[in-house]
C-alpha cells in the first residue's frame, strides 16, 4: 500500500488533472475523490480521459477524506476552509484554490469577499525558502495559474533590485480550463473560437497575490482569454533597477537547481504548446530596444504548473519525496 491520497472536487479540469497525475504516481495511492453535482458517477464518466480508472466519485464528506494521508482540495475558491476544518490534524492538506494564499485579509475582502480564512504555507517550492518551508508544513496553499506564471518570470528580478518593484505591467493569455468546468455562454466554442477577449481588467483576483510573492508594490495586470483549452502565456515588464543588471544571468542563477524552471537559449521564445502535460515553466528575457524596460516572457500549462502538477510537487515535498516524483519536466508534441 503506498501513500493514501484523496482529493475533493475532483469533477472539475484541474480534479480529473490531479486524477491522472495520481494514477501515475510511483507512491499515491487513489483511495478517494469526491463531487458535488457528479457524485454517484463513475470517474471515467466524468473524465473520458481516465477509462479504466475504476473509482466512483463519492459526495464531498469529510468521512470520505478522513483515512486519506493527503488530501487536495480542488474546490471553487471560498469553499476550501470549511472542509479543511473538518479534516483530521493528522491528514495533510494541499490547497489549490485562493482561501489561503493572502496573508492580507483586506486584500482578500477586495479582491474576493467574505471572510478570510487565514494564511497557509505558500506552495510554490521556487521561492528562496520555499521547498523547506512546505516540506515541514501540514497544510499548503498552492498558487494561482496566473500568479506562478508571473512570479517565477519577475520575482528574482526584484529580489535582487534588477528592476523596479513599483512599475510592473503584465499581459497574460490562458486557455479557457482556467475558468473552470462550469456551463457559461462567453464559454462556448462558438463565442471562443477565433477571438481574443480581455476580462477583469484592472482587478484581477490574483494581482494581491502576485505582488505578495514577487515583491512588486505597483501592478498593472490584464488577464486575456485565448481560443485554447489550456496553457498561459504571460509577458512581464518592468523598468530597469539599475544599468549594470544583467536580467538574463539572474533568472538563469535564481534557477539553476530547479528542475521545472526552463531559461530558454537566447533567441527562443516560450509558446505554451512546449509546456502542454508537463509542470514545466519556460522563460525567456530581453531589453526592448526602444524603452529600455525589462521584457520576459513566461509560458506554463495553466493544468500543469499553474494547478495540478503544482500541487503534486508540494505534495511530493511534504510527504519526503524528490519533487520531481510522478511529474513531467517535458511536453507533449505536436
Amino acid at each position: 500500500m503506498g501513500i493514501r491520497i484523496g482529493v475533493a472536487g475532483a469533477s472539475g479540469y484541474a480534479g480529473g488533472e490531479l486524477l491522472r497525475l495520481i494514477a501515475g504516481h510511483p507512491e499515491f495511492d487513489l483511495v478517494a475523490a469526491t463531487a458535488h453535482s457528479q457524485a454517484g458517477q463513475p470517474v471515467s464518466a466524468v473524465h473520458p480521459q481516465l477509462a479504466g480508472l475504476d473509482l466512483t466519485l463519492a459526495a464531498t464528506d469529510p468521512a470520505a477524506l478522513a483515512d486519506a494521508d493527503l488530501v487536495f482540495l480542488a474546490l471553487p475558491h471560498g469553499q476550501s476552509a470549511a472542509l479543511a476544518a473538518t479534516l483530521p490534524s493528522t491528514v495533510k492538506v494541499v490547497d489549490l484554490g485562493a482561501d489561503h494564499r493572502l496573508a492580507d485579509a483586506a486584500a482578500w475582502q477586495r479582491y474576493y469577499g467574505g471572510t478570510h480564512a487565514g494564511t497557509w504555507t505558500y506552495g510554490l517550492p521556487e521561492l528562496p525558502g520555499q521547498r523547506v518551508a512546505i516540506a515541514t508544513a501540514d497544510r499548503v496553499a498552492a498558487t494561482g495559474c496566473y500568479a506562478v506564471a508571473t512570479t517565477l518570470a519577475l520575482a528574482p528580478l526584484v529580489a535582487a533590485g534588477a528592476v523596479s518593484p513599483a512599475d510592473v505591467v503584465v499581459v497574460a493569455a490562458s486557455g479557457t480550463s482556467g475558468a473552470g468546468r462550469a456551463a457559461k455562454a462567453h464559454l462556448l466554442g462558438s463565442e471562443v473560437m477565433g477571438d481574443l477577449s480581455p476580462y477583469k481588467v484592472g482587478a484581477h483576483q490574483h494581482v494581491p497575490e502576485i505582488k505578495q510573492a514577487t515583491g512588486a508594490t505597483g501592478l498593472s495586470f490584464t488577464p486575456v482569454l485565448a481560443p485554447m483549452p489550456r496553457g498561459i502565456l504571460a509577458t512581464v515588464t518592468a523598468v530597469p533597477a539599475t544599468v549594470d543588471a544583467d536580467p538574463r544571468a539572474v533568472l538563469a542563477e535564481a534557477y539553476a537547481d530547479a528542475p521545472f524552471v526552463h531559461v530558454l537559449p537566447e533567441g527562443r521564445w516560450p509558446h505554451t504548446a512546449a509546456t502542454l502535460g508537463s509542470n514545466s515553466c519556460h522563460l525567456q528575457v530581453t531589453h526592448d530596444v526602444d524603452t529600455g524596460r525589462v521584457i520576459v516572457v513566461s509560458a506554463i500549462d495553466n493544468l500543469g504548473k499553474g494547478a495540478a502538477g503544482q500541487a503534486v510537487q508540494c505534495a511530493n515535498l511534504m510527504l519526503g519525496l524528490p519533487e520531481t516524483t510522478g511529474l513531467s519536466l517535458w511536453g507533449i508534441a505536436p
